[in-house]
């Protein structure tokens, strides 16, 4: 640990370049993230004191394919993304006190019971971070911290699983060494989300914000999820990753993403399983008419969509892995296409008069032409899509896209190496 005053010298004299850039990926973001640190610095100085610090990084995440098959033990392509939460961070004996926008109030590390009170918000995700720490027999103590993020919320770049990977990060680093494994935080992350915020989450947010860079899970083992880093860089192939904010929030839409696994489990349930990974796919298709009486046609287009995504991930990961970025481009569009018409989730059926998602699809669709592909990111519903671009078209296609929603809402990202760190 360091002073933090020392800690604002050693930016203001370039020391810390190097780990900046290595963080992010792009000399072109130091100075912003220079000033970025330098500020949150002083802020902590002037909430908690001079104190010994140290700063966590955790980054958002994009999926790049495998919609919503994480729930189902399926497989997903993941990355981390250079946007990330910060957080500057000094032990303290009893709580955990963290302050970013606005106060959050201070959870004793003692009193670690569920509250009804604390559903959907960030005190549920921090207490439950603490109570899994506890039984799995991992240290635990308490810290204050300024936290800030880049990482949008309500954005599909997962705010809440990067926000989660925060926490428990912080607790590996303070009071465990920093030895806690990535993927065991994940998974800390994801009970924190299921049982003390109430959503029924799935593990891939968690993962690729813990793990970081470009990685393939296999969820079939779910205890024990494969997990491997795919060594590729979209630069190489002359495309850029983006992201669009389509400025709709994922907020009051848990019931929806809750119907996605419940109807998925319901078809599985037809043939005595718990999960559609454990139901083979012949037998599921020379059903379909059976199942359609014992649940929903929309369940049956769900469960459709899960076992050719599984299939459309393999072959992602081959195409990137061979070099073959067109073919890795039609494997999204169809990933895409599949997302909108089978698996359901580019807009809400309880408010099908706002549909920004399917908008800014179509708007892209017309843009790119034949400079890239798109497709809706993450949960869906609202939130943001995914763009793989042409670098000699993304100013184009930015200028056009923002033109519809806003200056700022196209994010042109790179896949950070890291996941959950001790930046500093």
């Amino acid at each position: 640990m360091e002073k933090a005053s020392y800690l604002i010298e050693q930016f203001k004299n370039d020391k810390l370049k190097q780990r900046i850039e290595d963080i992010y990926v792009d000399e072109k973001m130091y100075e912003k993230m220079k000033n970025r640190y330098v500020a949150a610095i002083t802020k902590f100085i002037s909430l908690y004191g001079d104190q010994d610090v140290e700063i966590y990084s955790t980054p958002g995440r994009s999926e790049v394919c495998g919609n919503h098959t994480d729930h189902q033990n399926g497989e997903v392509l993941a990355t981390a993304v250079n946007m990330d939460i910060i957080a500057v961070v000094a032990k303290n004996d009893h709580e955990v006190k963290i302050t970013d926008a606005y106060y959050l109030k201070a959870i004793p590390i003692d009193d670690l019971e569920i509250k009804n009170n604390e559903l959907e918000t960030s005190e549920a995700l921090i207490r439950g971070t603490l109570a899994r720490f506890k039984q799995l027999g991992y240290a635990i103590g308490g810290f204050n911290a300024f936290m800030t993020s880049d990482v949008p919320a309500g954005s599909g770049l997962s705010s809440s699983a990067a926000f989660e990977v925060m926490i428990g990060t912080i607790l590996s680093g303070l009071y465990n060494d920093m030895k806690i494994d990535p993927v065991e935080i994940a998974k800390i992350g994801q009970y924190s989300e299921r049982n003390y915020f109430g959503k029924p989450c799935g593990l891939m947010d968690q993962c690729a914000c813990s793990i970081g860079g470009l990685i393939h899970i296999d969820f079939q083992n779910k205890d024990n999820p494969k997990v491997n880093k795919i060594d590729t860089d979209f630069s190489k192939f002359k495309h850029s990753l983006c992201i669009v904010d389509v400025n709709a929030s994922h907020a009051d839409l848990t019931g929806e993403y809750a119907a996605i696994p419940q109807e998925m489990a319901s078809v599985a349930n037809c043939f005595g399983k718990d999960l559609l990974r454990e139901v083979d796919s012949a037998d599921f298709y020379n059903q379909i008419s059976a199942i359609r009486q014992k649940t929903s046609d929309r369940a049956v287009l769900r469960a459709l969509h899960f076992f050719n995504e599984n299939i459309r991930v393999e072959q992602a990961v081959e195409a990137l892995t061979n070099g073959e970025f067109d073919s890795f481009k039609k494997i999204i569009a169809a990933s895409g296409n599949s997302s909108f018409k089978y698996l359901q989730n580019v807009y809400s059926n309880n408010d099908y008069s706002h549909q920004a998602v399917s908008i800014a699809l179509g708007l892209s669709e017309v843009i790119l032409g034949s400079h890239g592909v798109c497709r809706v990111h993450g949960g869906g519903f609202a939130g943001t899509i995914q763009c793989f671009v042409e670098d000699d078209y993304v100013a184009t296609y930015k200028k056009e896209i923002e033109k519809h929603f806003g200056e700022g809402k196209c994010h042109v990202l790179k896949i950070r190496p890291y996941g959950g760190i001790k930046a500093i």
